[in-house]
């Protein structure tokens, strides 16, 4: 066993020079929405998120595994204006991408249930996917790997 691995992986990649000293790890990923309670029920309801933390109106966060996403109403500190005015909201292009089994029955399930969706399923070389829409807009895409 080497000396980074006898070190917890905290300590390790504090130290270990590989990135720059004080950026510990991916603490998570923020999504801006109007109504927190609202963004809850649909990640914990309809994609299987767990409810790690809620502060409502202005704050919640789930996960997913290790993945912990951040949900931030209009009340948040990561959702005031940045400089200049500019308000943060909901929406994009940039997305979380999931990791799914058996996509077109994730469809299924997901359109009785009247989530919105942005595109048909497609299909590449990697795999197939296909984008759907939490309440604000904010864009999450299913992804299942080609066999």
């Amino acid at each position: 066993m080497n000396q980074r691995e006898t070190r917890s992986s905290a300590v390790a990649d504090e130290t270990d020079g590989s990135r720059p000293q004080g950026i510990l790890s991916v603490h998570g990923v923020r999504y801006q929405v109007k109504d927190v309670a609202r963004a809850i029920t649909f990640y914990t309801e309809h994609l299987g998120f767990k409810l790690e933390h809620q502060q409502l109106p202005a704050f919640a966060s789930v996960s997913l595994g290790a993945f912990r996403l951040l949900l931030s109403g209009p009340g948040a500190s990561g959702s005031r204006p940045i400089p200049g005015g500019k308000p943060q909201e909901p929406g994009g292009w940039n997305r979380v991408v999931l990791r799914v089994t058996d996509l077109p029955a994730q469809i299924e399930v997901l359109r009785k249930a009247g989530v919105s969706f942005r595109n048909e399923m497609e299909v590449g070389p990697a795999g197939r996917q296909v984008q759907v829409e939490d309440p604000d807009g904010n864009p999450i895409e299913l992804f299942e790997p080609a066999r």
